[in-house]
């Protein structure tokens, strides 16, 4: 989905109001009037912008979740390409950012729910309790099983939504997002482990009860070990430095945050000069722009990675 500048909302030399002449008399009734009229004409070209952004971004959501919900997995991967397209057209408009953020209390248009109800549902096979599928007229529905670029893409699409429309973790928390993520974590690949810390990032931010989960399934401990790993891929690794580094750096001085223990956990974890590092890369980002700071954050894993690899 690509939103466009309305051709109405264009303003061409042609149809622009001439201006008077400095030599003729202004009448203050007159400029009123006609300024009332300019001020009319904005009002309904927004309306109808806005309108119009309405409609494509629900247009795009139907046709993506239309996919997302097939039995196939290619359809469900074409599905979550467009949304995921659709969400960076999104994130360029805040006018675009708020429209979405309204079509997601209409259960229809809900994207989060569907990620988990499809592309993150278990494929474990299906024990059969009877063989009335045998002698039944209907065939029984066969449902390919997620592929590796399929979660990946799902887990792209459920960071994009919890960061243009927060109410989202709620959204993620109520199927369990945590347990399901760790779970990829721990048993997929490399592609899917990269874009699993990213939507972790974007669920655990503000919110307390994803953080809990996150506490109960050990998820400190599990992304320690992944860094702490030399066979585990290098990429990975740092991916992960770069979690633990925003991570604490967003609870750090929440003293009710769920995870307040954090650095105690890192300490535990990672040692003591691991853990020095990561504190002092968290004093001094705030002071950067976001570039600056993304800069940062890759040297400063790359540190991270550097410590841990001398024992």
């Amino acid at each position: 989905m690509n939103l466009k500048e309305p051709l109405w909302s264009k303003r061409t030399e042609s149809n622009e109001p001439p201006s008077p002449s400095s030599s003729l008399p202004r009448d203050p009734e007159s400029e009123a009037a006609a300024a009332a009229a300019t001020s009319a004409v904005e009002e309904l070209v927004n309306s109808l912008n806005k309108q119009r952004i309405y409609r494509e971004v629900t247009l795009a959501l139907r046709t993506g979740l239309r996919d997302v919900r097939a039995e196939f997995s290619f359809l469900r991967v074409r599905g979550l390409r467009f949304l995921l397209k659709s969400l960076r057209s999104i994130a360029q408009s805040d006018s675009s950012i708020t429209l979405f953020s309204q079509t997601q209390s209409i259960p229809d248009l809900q994207v989060v729910p569907l990620l988990f109800e499809h592309s993150f549902k278990e494929t474990e096979d299906e024990k059969l309790g009877s063989l009335d599928h045998i002698f039944s007229v209907e065939p029984m529905k066969v449902k390919s099983p997620s592929t590796d670029s399929e979660v990946a893409l799902a887990l792209r699409v459920l960071e994009g939504c919890c960061l243009l429309h927060p109410e989202s973790t709620r959204l993620a928390h109520q199927h369990k997002a945590i347990p399901v993520l760790m779970n990829v974590l721990s048993t997929r690949g490399v592609l899917e482990q990269g874009a699993c810390l990213d939507a972790l990032i974007s669920i655990l931010l503000d919110s307390s009860a994803n953080q809990m989960d996150f506490e109960a399934c050990n998820g400190i401990e599990e992304v320690a070990e992944l860094i702490r790993d030399k066979q585990v891929d290098e990429n990975l690794r740092l991916k992960c430095g770069e979690f633990l580094l925003l991570l604490i750096g967003h609870v750090n001085g929440r003293e009710r945050s769920p995870i307040a223990t954090i650095h105690e956990e890192v300490r535990r974890l990672l040692g003591e000069k691991s853990a020095s590092l990561i504190w002092a890369a968290i004093q001094f980002g705030s002071t950067l722009d976001p570039e600056q700071r993304l800069t940062a954050l890759h040297i400063q894993a790359r540190r991270v990675l550097e410590s841990l690899d001398l024992y």
